[in-house]
């Protein structure tokens, strides 16, 4: 018999350990596990090993609601980022809960018995966990539950056998089933096992080193080495200034430039709130400043964007001087129609300053033995090429689902309230911003689930389903944006609706008030399936 839990989260990252201690303070009394694929913790955080790593959005609104961040530094980098999930984690006793080796395939829903069925295959990595490894997922009963048959990803004592004694070699890939009442995907939005990497000709001349952000060797030595990064997004933007500590030189090519800001890697009035108040009041008061912030640097680029772009060559023009090429920094599109890129510090400014990074925009011809020739007919030579072209947008991890028997094609259904889909029952899935932090999103949709849950519980309903019952909206992209990664999946991707509930705003204060302290009965079917009782949706408007 399957194992049965009230919630199942998918993804033990940034946003899948923020919802398990949502649940854990809001929803006391439900059972839950959180499977990750991978054989660790941390997401995008754990992922991402190449110099540099870093976010790029300010840690008091990246960071959680409900856990302060305390490091002076509001501009983080990847290895404190991850020891904040971590330790958030072990906080809230969610560690317990992770099933590690899980990798979810696919996911069926049954009315009759009003509960998803989900496929995952467990173990085969033959990898090394780290943190508090071998603790399962807790339910009702509290059972422990760790072995080798899949019910917990255990880690290692330090020898060559895992915590029950298993040799890693006997370890073996299977294929087993969880049940749920509500499953709550937080796999992020992107594929983590390839990066987008263009098809260039000529690549199996070249020499070198070519090598993916996504996939960055950790023995891979750049010192004293000439470097040539294609692209200029945020990842090229993070990534040049650290390399240009050790290589002999950086490149960075590009076919078009990015908005680049300077942002102060700490935040001086945060950092004073936190001298002269307590934790949590220093931190939302800051949290609070910088969503306002945000906000109005945002509404400001897109009602005034020529205001903008004076705004941000004048910041280039100050680190670089007057006598630097413009075309290099004077992007063809509006800002924010992608995302812009923080230079922490200045760092990747000062570096080209310092004569460590040229800036070079054009296209590739093709590679050759020494490196790459251009459309102009430049000759860039490298020893290491890296190819910071971008991700592959890949939503909930590709996993296929199926409501009583048919497949979900997400493509045809609307996004409801950000995180959920059309006549898809007791599923959500947390993403976040595309202009401000990921985590505020993810809060709020957390919370939201824990509100619809408590609210089913009261009120002795099972089941619960957005509905599209108002003829007057209508669809439109799901993403309006134009970044390389959007515009290759969005055939892929559900759509939105014109009006609330179903439109994405991304804004947080619209999202607030929608989701902290707004209906949960708006264009939502309710059911319980025991009694037969049904309360029908109300349109949304």
């Amino acid at each position: 018999m399957a194992e049965h839990f009230d919630v199942i989260i998918v993804g033990a990252g940034l946003s899948g350990i923020g919802a398990a201690c949502h649940l854990t303070t809001h929803c006391p009394e439900k059972s839950f596990a959180i499977l990750e694929g991978r054989d660790v913790s941390g997401g995008t955080w754990d992922l991402f090993r190449y110099p540099g790593v870093r976010s790029d959005s300010d840690m008091y609104t990246l960071g959680y609601r409900f856990r302060p961040w305390r490091d002076p530094k509001a501009i983080a980098d990847g290895p404190s980022i991850l020891n904040y999930i971590r330790d958030t984690a072990i906080e809230y006793g969610v560690d317990k809960a992770i099933r590690y080796s899980h990798r979810v395939r696919g996911a069926s829903w049954s009315s009759s018995e009003a509960r998803w069925t989900v496929e995952v295959e467990t173990g085969g990595n033959g990898e090394k966990g780290t943190g508090r490894h071998g603790d399962a997922g807790t339910g009702k009963d509290g059972d422990a539950g760790m072995g080798r048959h899949g019910d917990a990803g255990t880690g290692r004592d330090g020898d060559e056998r895992w915590q029950d004694g298993s040799e890693i070699g006997d370890l073996r890939s299977e294929t087993r089933q969880l049940t749920c009442n509500f499953l709550f995907l937080c796999t992020g939005y992107y594929d983590y096992e390839n990066g987008y990497t263009p098809e260039w000709r000529g690549v199996e001349k070249f020499r070198g080193t070519l090598v993916h952000p996504q996939k960055w060797p950790d023995d891979l030595d750049y010192a004293n080495k000439r470097i040539v990064v294609i692209g200029s997004g945020a990842t090229a933007i993070t990534l040049v200034p650290a390399l240009a500590e050790r290589a002999a030189h950086v490149t960075m090519l590009q076919r078009s430039p990015s908005y680049i800001v300077m942002r102060p890697s700490e935040d001086i009035v945060a950092n004073a709130f936190r001298r002269c108040l307590p934790d949590r009041a220093a931190y939302l008061l800051t949290r609070w400043k910088n969503v306002l912030l945000t906000t109005f640097f945002y509404n400001l680029a897109r009602k005034r964007p020529k205001v903008f772009k004076r705004m941000v060559a004048k910041g280039v023009r100050r680190h670089l001087g007057n006598g630097y090429d413009s075309k290099h920094f004077t992007p063809p599109y509006n800002p924010w129609d992608q995302r812009l890129c923080i230079a922490p510090d200045a760092d990747f400014f000062r570096s080209i300053r310092d004569g460590r990074v040229s800036v070079v925009t054009d296209h590739i011809e093709t590679f050759t033995e020494d490196g790459l020739l251009l459309k102009s007919g430049q000759q860039l030579d490298a020893d290491i090429i890296v190819t910071a072209t971008g991700l592959q947008l890949k939503l909930i991890s590709g996993m296929q689902l199926v409501v009583d028997g048919r497949p979900v094609n997400l493509s045809k259904t609307l996004v409801y309230k950000g995180m959920m889909f059309s006549d898809v029952p007791n599923l959500a899935f947390a993403i976040g911003y595309t202009n401000a932090s990921w985590t505020l999103k993810c809060d709020l949709t957390s919370e939201y689930v824990c509100r619809v849950l408590n609210h089913m519980d009261h009120h002795g309903y099972e089941v619960c389903t957005p509905r599209l019952n108002d003829p007057d909206i209508k669809e439109e992209p799901v993403i309006d944006f134009n970044s390389g990664y959007v515009l290759r999946a969005l055939p892929m991707l559900p759509s939105q609706g014109s009006k609330m509930p179903w439109r994405l705003h991304q804004n947080y204060m619209k999202d607030l008030r929608m989701l902290r302290y707004g209906r949960v009965d708006d264009s939502m079917e309710f059911e319980s399936v025991e009694h037969k009782r049904q309360i029908s949706p109300t349109a949304g408007g």
